[in-house]
């Protein structure tokens, strides 16, 4: 008997940021463990959709087939609980939540409390969630009073991949991955960077410019103001190809989010044997072990500068954080024991 699902996704799938990359892998994995996976549409403008947006989302949720567990994304589902209610009679709902929408950053304390109440209610519709870390997971928990037995952690796989060769002309190389948004904090990096101009970096940032464009506008204002613009570099999303040759040339890793559901690009770079200079937002202490880098509270630029200059200056530290990573990177689950877990669930509410 073939195994059936529906797998409904707001916006383009294509999107190259880690919620739909996860997506699109665990689809492709389902599919290679024998499961019949229907992917449907559930509109763009999520997670602010407009009344049309939310009931054309809702007719495409109740045209799934009955009995058929339904997993969605939670970008949508968090806004859609009216829709979530409505499909429970109907056939078996999975959340999938990569991170809470109340905790984005940049939205007001009045906003977050809505979506907070919207996505607790929706949440409550579901048979089973599944999310992508501990720490969400915890926070479904204590903050959403979501029941411990309904929910099933399934992190993002990450592909095996050879250490990075790291440059060899004196200057060291960093790399920053991550979509142009306010929760990524490459404002604070800037911030940080500006504060060590005596020391040889130079850095590269990847990430998708399309997905709020008064902050790439910003970024890139910040950089010109800090007169880093010849020692910073911002490109869009690229290849994968081209993204595996900048991480191959790179000798470190920095991101200074403020939220992390789980912090794909973290597990990226650790798979590469970079060391990592981040934050403690939500998952990606779960993610960076002590050995692998140096997290710092969201937010303080001050810290942050002071672990670069520590990890720069240092040569020794850097060899002992990478040798850390390449340790960590041998307990990443691979996208295949990824994809099992999530079928667990979806098969625990069928």
């Amino acid at each position: 008997m073939v195994k059936r699902l529906t797998f409904a996704v707001p916006g383009d799938l294509a999107t190259p940021t880690g919620g739909y990359i996860y997506d699109r892998r665990m689809i492709a994995e389902l599919e290679k463990l024998g499961w019949q996976v229907d992917v449907v549409g559930l509109g763009d403008g999520f997670p602010k959709p407009g009344a049309a947006q939310k009931e054309f989302a809702r007719g495409k949720l109740l045209a799934a087939p009955d009995k058929c567990p339904v997993v969605v994304d939670g970008l949508a589902l968090g806004v859609l609980p009216e829709a979530a209610e409505a499909l429970r009679p109907k056939a078996p709902l999975v959340a999938l939540v990569h991170h809470p929408l109340a905790y984005e950053t940049g939205v007001t304390p009045e906003q977050a409390q809505l979506l907070w109440e919207s996505e607790k209610q929706a949440l409550a519709a579901a048979a089973g969630v599944v999310c992508t870390s501990a720490s969400t997971a915890r926070l479904l928990q204590e903050d959403y009073e979501v029941p411990l037995e309904r929910i099933t952690t399934a992190p993002p796989g990450t592909d095996r991949a050879e250490p990075a060769k790291g440059s060899n002309d004196g200057t060291l190389r960093m790399i920053s991955v991550g979509a142009i948004v306010p929760r990524k904090g490459f404002d604070v990096m800037v911030a940080a960077l500006a504060e060590l101009p005596e020391l040889p970096w130079r850095l590269t940032i990847v990430g998708d410019r399309s997905r709020d464009p008064p902050t790439a506008a910003k970024l890139d204002a910040d950089i010109r103001a800090s007169g880093l613009s010849t020692r910073i570099e911002v490109l869009d999303a690229v290849s994968a190809e081209r993204l595996a040759e900048l991480y191959d040339s790179a000798d470190l890793f920095v991101l200074a989010s403020h939220f992390e559901g789980f912090g794909m690009a973290y597990a990226e770079a650790i798979a590469r044997g970079l060391p990592v200079i981040g934050t403690t937002g939500g998952a990606i202490p779960d993610t960076v072990p002590p050995n692998a880098g140096v997290l710092v509270e969201p937010g303080d630029v001050r810290a942050l500068t002071r672990a670069l200059e520590l990890v720069m200056k240092n040569p020794k530290e850097r060899q002992w954080f990478a040798a850390g990573a390449r340790e960590a990177a041998k307990t990443l689950p691979t996208w295949e024991e990824s994809a099992r877990a999530f079928a667990a669930a979806v098969e625990a509410v069928a």
